[in-house]
């Protein structure tokens, strides 16, 4: 099981890929250096790759669910209600997002990161 760990600040989030396409691109193109940009409760950032928007691509997705904005290029992860959210609970993104990982840490740590803030993604140790 391949996994990442995405960093900023002083959040890790470790997280398993899924067997996608985009899982794949992102993969290949490690590591990745970005900012943070937030919008809502989610932490968006650009990413060095594209992607089509896959079948069964979400508008609403869960917490812990790591996604790619094909529209942006940017990955994302939602962590709590967005602008566009309509129910208290609900993570509704900009668009269709491709779910290309899961992260095994809890993802509302990233409530302490502030747009602006250097992230990374790269392959984890274990």
């Amino acid at each position: 099981m391949r996994k990442i760990v995405i960093r900023a600040g002083s959040v890790a989030i470790r997280a398993r890929l899924l067997d996608t396409p985009t899982a794949e691109r992102i993969w290949a193109a490690l590591p990745i250096q970005s900012a943070a940009r937030t919008w809502g409760a989610e932490i968006y950032f650009d990413a060095p790759v594209s992607s089509a928007a896959e079948p069964d691509a979400r508008v609403t997705v869960k917490a812990g669910d790591i996604v790619f904005w094909p529209e942006g290029d940017a990955i994302s992860i939602g962590f709590g209600p967005t602008p566009l959210s309509r129910t208290r609970g609900e993570i509704r993104m900009a668009g269709p997002c491709n779910v290309w990982a899961e992260a095994l840490d809890d993802v509302r740590q990233l409530k302490a990161i502030h747009p602006g803030v250097a992230i990374s993604v790269s392959e984890a140790d274990c």
